[in-house]
C-alpha cells in the first residue's frame, strides 16, 4: 500500500508531515511518497539524525505550496506545481493507493472533484468524520463541503456513509439516521422531509439499515452509526461537539485544580479522564474522509501533528484497501434519481 503525503499542507509542515509519514512506515508497513520541496524535506529528517532516504519513503519535489489565503476554487490551477496539486496528479495517475493531505479543505475538496473526479454518477462529494458518540462513534455526512444540499445528495450520502460505516469502522448493517429536529417523518424543512421518503425507500427495499430522523441529542448518544445532513447543518452539528468538548474539558481541569482534595480525586481517575480526552482527540482519527471521490483522498486537520499524520495515513491505507468505491460503483443506479430530457446527466 502507497500513501502519498502532502509534505507542506498544515501548520505544522514540513517537519510533522515527514515525521508522521515515518512513524506510519514503521508501524503500519506502508509505503510513503513525501510530495514538496525537496531540499525542506531532506532538512526536516537531517535535523532527526536521519542521513538517507529511509526504505519505503520517496520523494516527489513540488516547489509551490497552497496557502490558507489562496483562492481555494483556483489554487490548485494557479499553483501546478503544488504540492497539493502534484501530490493528486499522482494520484490520478496511479503513482499511489490514496492521498492524505492536512492544507487548505476548500483547495483540497476543488482540485480532488476537479483533478481525481467524483465516482461517475455522485452528484457531490462529502466530507465524512468520525465523531464521538456514546456508542462508539458514528459518521457524520456532510459536514462541510456542500452547505446547500437535494434530497439526492442526502440519499447518496446515506449510501456512502453506511459503506464507510460498515467497511471502515467494520459495523455490520449499519443504523442511518436524517439528521432532523424531530422524529416524526413531518418533521423539518421540504429537504428533510422529501430525503426521509428516499431514505425509508431505500431502506424498505433493504438496500441500507434506515432508523429514520434522528435528533441532535440522540445522535450524540449513540442511536445511529451515520448521520446524514446538509453541510451547513452538519457544519454547525460538528463545530458545537467540538466546542462543547473543549469546554467541558477546561471546566474539568479547573475544577480538578480547586483544592488539594480535588487533585487526589483527579489521581483516582486519571484513567477515565485520559479516556475522555482521547475521545475529544481528532488526532486519534487522523482526519476526515472525502467519500465519493473515485480515489481515496483524506484530509488532515491543519493543526495536526506528526501523531495525527501518522493516524491519518492509517486511515488513508484502511480507507482504499476497504472497497468503499467500489460498492458506491456498483450501486450507484440505486442512488439516483431518474431524470428525463435536460435534466437528465
Amino acid at each position: 500500500m502507497k500513501i502519498i503525503v502532502d509534505a507542506m499542507g498544515g501548520d505544522n509542515a514540513p517537519q510533522c508531515n515527514v515525521r508522521g509519514a515515518l512513524h506510519a512506515v514503521k508501524e503500519y508497513g506502508v509505503e510513503v511518497v513525501l510530495v514538496g520541496r525537496g531540499e525542506d524535506i531532506l532538512r526536516c529528517l537531517k535535523e532527526d539524525g536521519i542521513d538517507t532516504l529511509p526504505a519505503g519513503v520517496e520523494i516527489a519535489h513540488a516547489d509551490q505550496v497552497v496557502e490558507i489565503c489562496d483562492n481555494p476554487a483556483t489554487a490548485f490551477k494557479e499553483k501546478k506545481d503544488s504540492s497539493l496539486t502534484v501530490g493528486l496528479n499522482l494520484l490520478k495517475n496511479g503513482g499511489g493507493d490514496a492521498f492524505v493531505s492536512a492544507g487548505s479543505t476548500g483547495a483540497l475538496l476543488s482540485a480532488a472533484t476537479l483533478l481525481v473526479k467524483r465516482v461517475k454518477g455522485i452528484r457531490r462529494a462529502a466530507m465524512a468524520p468520525v465523531v464521538p458518540t456514546g456508542k462508539g462513534g458514528a459518521v457524520l455526512i456532510d459536514c462541510g463541503a456542500t452547505a446547500e444540499c437535494t434530497p439526492e445528495y442526502l440519499l447518496q450520502f446515506a449510501f456512502m456513509g453506511s459503506y464507510y460505516a460498515e467497511h471502515v469502522m467494520g459495523r455490520p448493517e449499519p443504523r442511518v439516521g436524517l439528521l432532523n429536529i424531530g422524529a416524526e417523518p413531518s418533521k423539518g424543512t421540504d429537504l428533510q422531509r422529501e430525503a426521509y421518503q428516499l431514505l425509508k425507500k431505500a431502506g424498505d427495499e433493504g438496500r441500507i439499515n434506515f432508523a429514520g430522523n434522528v435528533e441532535a441529542r440522540e445522535a450524540v448518544y449513540g442511536e445511529v452509526d451515520v448521520i446524514v445532513t446538509d453541510g451547513y447543518s452538519g457544519n454547525i452539528f460538528l463545530k458545537t461537539m467540538e466546542g462543547t468538548g473543549g469546554f467541558l474539558a477546561k471546566e474539568l481541569k479547573a475544577m480538578f485544580k480547586k483544592s488539594l482534595v480535588t487533585k487526589l480525586g483527579a489521581l483516582c481517575v486519571k484513567d477515565g479522564i485520559a479516556h475522555f480526552k482521547k475521545l475529544l482527540d481528532s488526532g486519534e482519527v487522523g482526519g476526515t474522509a472525502l467519500v465519493g471521490i473515485s480515489k481515496p483522498v483524506i484530509k488532515a486537520h491543519g493543526s495536526s501533528d506528526d501523531y495525527a499524520i501518522k493516524n491519518a495515513i492509517r486511515q488513508a491505507a484502511s480507507f482504499a484497501a476497504s472497497g468503499i468505491i467500489e460498492d458506491i460503483t456498483e450501486n450507484i443506479d440505486h442512488m439516483r434519481l431518474e431524470r428525463t430530457g435536460a435534466a437528465a446527466e
